[in-house]
């Protein structure tokens, strides 16, 4: 059975609330062991686990939070505006991609596309 409108808005809550808090392994576990993730978009395809947690690992030293600003959902994908924001010794830094995730019928993310650019990236004094 697909899953529900409503548990596919909770996992991408979960997935949000994981990306404030959680390391780049408790991130990579919502993915299913073949997941693709593109991020930015136009960007090289990781594929795997292994290489999302490596993506994801240059949050683990990094004091970030993110935000759900809006979700959408259909079927088993989901679109979902975000923020980020990184606070960084001599800085914040903020970016708000759109991300379209798939899952499974075991809400896994089956696959990860942001939609985001350079430009969208602001940057000023802490």
């Amino acid at each position: 059975m697909s899953p529900s409108t409503k548990q596919i808005r909770d996992a991408v809550a979960g997935y949000i609330a994981t990306v404030s808090s959680g390391t780049s392994a408790e991130i990579a576990a919502l993915y299913a062991e073949d997941a693709t993730l593109e991020d930015p978009v136009g960007s090289e395809i990781k594929v795997g686990r292994a290489q999302i947690e490596k993506f994801y690992s240059a949050l683990d030293s990094i004091d970030s939070t993110a935000e759900l600003l809006t979700v959408r959902s259909g079927g088993s994908t989901a679109a979902f505006h975000f923020r980020v924001t990184s606070h960084l010794p001599d800085q914040t830094v903020v970016v708000e991609p759109i991300d379209v995730m798939t899952f499974d019928d075991d809400l896994t993310i089956t696959s990860m596309r942001a939609v985001w650019a350079p430009e969208d990236v602001i940057a000023g004094q802490r």
